[in-house]
């Protein structure tokens, strides 16, 4: 395994981090679950990922059970809050009572005194910035999360919220985007702005939803079992199902092989090249996917390589930054 550190921060988390989004509590058995956990930190892996509406709680559960017993600062452990969690008005996105209300819950899931990272999950149109930034700066000062994240947030965003963690002296330093090489609309804005600001993306989805595996051919059904035919995952792989982008994504099998790569060690070692990327997340439903996947560590890719990949994909990439816009701040009556 080979580590990075979390944007300009003096964090240090594993290039390829363990996360839990559509398996643990929900797709994958919580045995089947435990053994990828432990299959990640045989490898080398630290840094987990999770969040308090995944599986409605239960893959924060999942999580917690699995790594007790393990040296916490040996691990970092990240979570995230802002989809609902619960029937209520303010059961869900960035006020202040949501924070102070979620955190304790997701503490008590994973059974720990404290997560390393704090994301929100989305950014909140409905709650003044300044609102939310405070109660961070709360769970900060509390103990109860070293550092503050946020995720899919635009580069505007992230400047303004960067602007008010500095004036409130508290640790604001990464994004969690989906990022791959079909998905690259943080490279026009947000990672310039990151980058300027000291702020490394924790990137999710690196291969596709398993598309860029190579599992799924162009012209026939979805293999039985896959995520495109889980009713869970189904809605989140559809749009890459299309003749046009299996058929490009194909074309990369030749280059993996010169590689020495397989396709999804390729595609996680693809969004490693990028400076600001400061670990990709990678799930599993099987421990063998994470012993395979995490070869794809320390992997470097000659020039010659990315620009073939960039010449067979670039008629399917999408790169629109207007993409992560669609939780932008709405006007307040």
């Amino acid at each position: 395994m080979e580590f990075r550190h979390l944007g300009r921060s003096g964090l240090v988390i594993s290039e390829i981090a363990y996360g839990n989004w559509l398996t643990h509590g929900s797709q994958v058995e919580e045995q089947a679950a435990a053994a990828c956990i432990r299959a990640a930190l045989d490898a080398g892996i630290t840094t987990f990922d999770t969040a308090d509406v995944y599986a409605e709680g239960r893959a924060e559960e999942v999580l917690g059970r699995a790594l007790r017993g393990e040296r916490r600062a040996g691990l970092e452990i990240f979570t995230k809050v802002y989809f609902p969690v619960g029937p209520g008005r303010n059961d869900r996105g960035l006020s202040r009572k949501h924070i102070a209300e979620s955190i304790d819950a997701s503490l008590r899931r994973l059974q720990t005194d404290y997560v390393d990272l704090y994301q929100a999950h989305r950014y909140d149109p409905e709650t003044p910035l300044e609102e939310t930034m405070e109660a961070f700066a709360d769970v900060v000062r509390s103990g109860k999360a070293l550092y503050i994240g946020v995720s899919e947030w635009t580069a505007e965003q992230i400047r303004a919220a960067h602007r008010l963690a500095r004036e409130l002296r508290i640790p604001l330093v990464s994004n969690q985007p989906q990022y791959s090489m079909l998905w690259r609309i943080v490279e026009g804005e947000v990672v310039p702005t990151s980058e300027e600001l000291g702020i490394g993306q924790i990137v999710w989805s690196p291969i596709a939803q398993g598309v860029l595996t190579g599992k799924y051919r162009p012209g026939t059904p979805p293999p039985a079992g896959s995520r495109a035919t889980d009713e869970t995952g189904a809605n989140f792989v559809a749009r890459w199902l299309r003749d046009d982008v299996l058929t490009r994504v194909h074309q990369l099998e030749p280059l993996a092989a010169q590689a020495g790569l397989s396709m999804a060690q390729l595609a996680v070692a693809w969004v490693l090249q990028n400076s600001n990327v400061s670990a990709a997340i990678m799930g599993a439903s099987r421990p063998e996917q994470v012993t395979e996947n995490v070869k794809a560590a320390g992997v470097r890719l000659d020039g010659d390589l990315l620009a073939k990949i960039d010449e067979v994909l670039d008629p399917v990439v999408i790169s629109d930054p207007a993409l992560t816009k669609a939780n932008a701040p709405k006007v307040r009556n």
